[in-house]
């Protein structure tokens, strides 16, 4: 089989895709609305395909589209999985649990974001308490996300960023843009003021398919930091947790902590796998974020402020919006047969060491 055949051109085709193959693979289909449509003004839908999770102590969760945009990769991970027939060489007692596009709007958008403008690892947080504060963007802000967009809003851009970098170091200044905020809601990296929708509905799925489960494994696709192709494995917690040295003898070594400095992620609040120990106080969980690069840093976060623009102050149906939209499509899926191969070549190897490790207890 070919690898790249299992990755798709756009949000409609990946879906009908995963779930072909899904009932295929013999899975229990759940299907949850989203309540915006599409910009082909069809509906959009999260998907459940369960295999073997009724019952079993041991579960494997796949999430795709976190982050919108980025559920290119992540379907097509899940898809080369099913077309492999992986899903029948399980360990067995071990079941698998593959959520697809859990923010569909912002796969069907070619947004990183939910419709709320949110990023869904920043809006993981107990809203009961006073928001976290991000000085570093609030001082940004004007500059990353201004009410027009040109050559020159470009350059004050990148020269407020320069100039920040230059004051409070470049690690700080990566954590001001990147690190998440709760100030701007039109902004960049925004957490939002209240759970939504797609973080809702993962908690909802976790909880119901996982809840008499003792040891459950995440691995969460992403795309946009690293080198072309290559997927970095992201743990969230320290070096010296339980939570990583258990992931270590699933992985191997060269798994990197948010922790530590060492990832190509900046240290965030409000993620999806730091959450998922409170939903599932019954479990051991063992989460990894499957993080694969595409292209430099500064053209990821150029798409980004311009995509932010465009939804903010601009049209992003009009014809004008094509360069915008195909820019921020490349910034986060690498539409080449080389990048789909080692996406799928990498997410088979660290599918096959997870189920071992929960089928061995490692």
């Amino acid at each position: 089989m070919n690898s790249a055949d299992s990755f798709s051109a756009d949000y409609r085709s990946a879906r009908t895709k995963f779930r072909e193959e899904a009932a295929a693979a013999g899975a229990a289909l759940e299907t949850v609305q989203h309540p915006e449509r599409g910009p082909d003004g069809g509906e959009l839908f999260t998907d459940v395909a369960a295999f073997g999770v009724d019952g079993a102590e041991r579960v494997l969760v796949l999430i795709s589209g976190t982050h919108g945009v980025e559920g290119f990769c992540g379907s097509g991970a899940q898809v080369d999985l099913l077309r492999r027939g992986e899903i029948a060489r399980r360990p067995e007692g071990v079941g698998i649990l593959m959520i697809h596009a859990v923010n569909p709007y912002g796969f069907a958008w070619l947004r990183r974001v939910t419709h709320e403008n949110i990023d869904l690892n920043r809006n993981w947080i107990d809203f009961s308490r006073p928001l976290p504060e991000n000085p570093g963007y609030d001082v940004l802000h004007p500059a990353i996300c201004p009410p027009v967009w040109d050559e020159a809003a470009k350059a004050a851009s990148g020269a407020a960023a320069a100039q920040y970098a230059e004051e409070h170091g470049a690690l700080a200044m990566r954590a001001a843009m990147m690190g998440g905020q709760y100030s701007h809601a039109d902004g960049l990296f925004y957490g939002g003021t209240a759970p939504s929708w797609s973080r809702t509905t993962q908690s909802a799925i976790l909880t119901h398919y996982l809840g008499g489960a003792t040891k459950v494994g995440i691995i969460d696709y992403h795309t946009g930091l690293g080198p072309w192709g290559f997927a970095e494995q992201i743990i969230v917690t320290s070096r010296d947790s339980d939570g990583f040295r258990r992931a270590a003898r699933w992985y191997g070594a060269a798994l990197a902590s948010v922790a530590d400095g060492q990832s190509a992620s900046v240290q965030i609040a409000g993620d999806g796998l730091s959450a998922a120990p409170a939903l599932l106080p019954n479990a051991e969980i063992t989460g990894m974020a499957f993080e694969v690069g595409t292209h430099p840093t500064d053209y990821i976060l150029a798409a980004l402020q311009a995509d932010c623009w465009l939804h903010a102050h601009g049209d992003p149906t009009a014809a004008a919006a094509k360069p915008i939209k195909d820019a921020i499509r490349a910034a986060f899926y690498g539409d080449a047969d080389d990048w789909k191969g080692m996406v799928a070549g990498q997410s088979l190897l660290a599918v096959r060491q997870a189920l071992t490790g929960l089928s061995e207890g490692l």
